[in-house]
């Protein structure tokens, strides 16, 4: 087998051609590098990822009172219960008035005392459940009203909607719920 030998013209051609070509700096160069600029990303990246506090919230649906919706009065009579918790006890308004203690009649005060310095959920509930079973006009009303003194505890609020939401078998008794705060 012959080996053909190389001139020193083609040699140095192909030494030339081999060799890598480098760009002036006012030379287009070809492909942009973009590895700086990546490395700039996933700093600031990594940076939001370690500084993001996450946080989870539980809502509980109330609605806001209105003032002046220009909607008719009702036909029919409504209960209008409202529930102001304050730190005696609960003092419930109805369409009658005030409601007595023990719930059986109208009068003035707290109608459900404190029992053992705590709130009484249980005796709240049945008498939610008593003044709305009182008349059948009050059987379909889903909406109460309750009132809250700035001192009263979050918890109290909170415990308080969810006596007055279900009855005792968890049928919905009030579950439209409008919160405020008393003056």
């Amino acid at each position: 087998m012959a080996t053909e030998r190389l001139s020193a013209a083609q040699r140095s051609k192909i030494r030339r051609l081999s060799q890598p070509r480098e760009h002036a700096p006012d030379e287009a160069g070809g492909e942009l590098n973009i590895v700086p600029f990546l490395d700039i990303i996933m700093n600031v990246l990594m940076f939001v990822l370690a500084t993001i506090s996450v946080t989870f919230t539980a809502t509980i649906d109330t609605n806001p009172p209105r003032a002046g919706s220009g909607a008719r009065a009702p036909t029919t009579p409504t209960l209008g219960l409202t529930v102001l918790v304050v730190p005696d006890g609960f003092s419930l308004k109805a369409r009658g008035g005030n409601v007595a203690p023990g719930c059986g009649d109208v009068g003035a005060g707290i109608a459900i005392p404190k029992k053992e310095n705590d709130f009484d959920y249980t005796a709240l509930k049945a008498c939610a459940q008593k003044l709305k079973a009182s008349s059948a006009d009050f059987k379909d009303e889903m909406g109460v009203t309750i009132l809250a003194n700035p001192p009263i505890p979050y918890q109290v609020v909170i415990s308080t909607m969810d006596a007055v939401r279900n009855n005792e078998a968890g049928e919905p008794m009030f579950p439209e719920v409008t919160f405020g705060v008393a003056r």
